[in-house]
């Protein structure tokens, strides 16, 4: 025997399990897949815990929100282009899903290369070695065309983009996320930090120009950010640092001037979960009323489920 005493749990209160609240039942749980199934079947077949759960929350958030004519942003980085999924947010966008789109400035210059050549995405390592990284003259000399003219003539700077790649008629223009915004009349702002895009490089970067256009995209973004409350929602898609900076400020001011911007929905869709998605777009915002999830996946992925929850959520899976 044992020279330390243990405890003695012959007089442990005890309960059924059948009687015990619980967070996860049969009724939760997945239907396996079947081939030639459909999308809305598959949605259903889902496991109704935690992450699937999420992304059914936000397809129907969206689509409430649209229902009740409140804005739905869709704030995105670069990488969101270089993955393929323009032509996915093209055709929420053309549906009145997406009410406003937001980027950094490497989204901007990928959606205009794409347009433009047909390709994008260099290989840095490589071509930092030699110096030669970001020296495309032909793609910042629209870009920063584009931040002149928005000076200039009083546009917004991803309004101006979009025009110019439609006054040129781009070869690849149809799957031109830029330009489908200015065409269907859904704003596009565009919000860069000096020195970071590698448009800056160049001799035809006007520091005065971008920042002025980047300044009216600020404002643009904020007066849409202002009827958020009461049903709108906010999708930050792979953009850590920018995008959720751009979207506080965007907060702030709209609350400082009265607007009541609370009982909406954001989320935060990326590869992983960053410091400042998580607390400036997930937490923060919401905090005085509404709901913020973090769902974490590949964009190539995530982003086309998203938009097929949408569609079947709507009842438009077949249109």
């Amino acid at each position: 025997m044992s020279r330390y005493p243990e405890i003695d749990l012959s007089k442990l209160r005890t309960y059924s399990a059948s009687d015990r609240p619980s967070k996860v039942a049969t009724k939760m749980e997945a239907v396996p897949p079947r081939a030639g199934m459909s999308v809305r079947d598959w949605l259903d077949g889902l496991p109704d815990i935690l992450k699937a759960a999420d992304l059914k929350a936000v397809a129907r958030a969206i689509v409430a929100a649209r229902a009740a004519n409140k804005p739905v942003i869709a704030m995105i980085g670069g990488h969101v282009i270089k993955t393929g999924c323009a032509p996915i947010l093209i055709d929420l966008v053309q549906r009145g899903f997406i009410t406003h789109l937001a980027s950094n400035g490497s989204a901007a210059i990928h959606d205009t290369e794409l347009a433009r050549f047909g390709h994008t995405s260099e290989e840095v390592a490589e071509q930092l070695t030699d110096g030669s990284f970001g020296m495309a003259a032909d793609t910042a000399e629209l870009v920063n065309n584009a931040a002149k003219r928005a000076a200039s003539d009083d546009l917004g700077f991803g309004e101006a983009v979009g025009m110019l790649l439609i006054a040129e008629n781009a070869p690849h223009l149809d799957r031109a996320l830029l330009a489908k915004c200015y065409e269907a009349k859904v704003p596009y702002t565009l919000h860069v930090a000096l020195g970071t895009d590698i448009v800056h490089q160049h001799p035809t970067a006007d520091g005065a120009a971008i920042g002025t256009a980047s300044l009216h995209d600020f404002r643009i973004y904020t007066a849409t950010v202002a009827k958020l409350g009461n049903g709108g929602v906010v999708l930050n898609l792979g953009s850590s640092v920018v995008m959720p900076e751009v979207f506080l400020k965007a907060i702030a001011v709209a609350r400082n001037l009265g607007h009541e911007v609370v009982n909406f929905t954001t989320a935060n869709f990326d590869m992983l979960q960053h410091y400042r998605p998580t607390v400036n777009v997930v937490q923060r915002p919401v905090m005085p009323g509404g709901k913020g999830y973090a769902i974490t996946g590949h964009h190539e992925i995530m982003i086309p489920l998203l938009a097929a929850a949408v569609l079947e959520y709507a009842g438009e899976g077949d249109a």
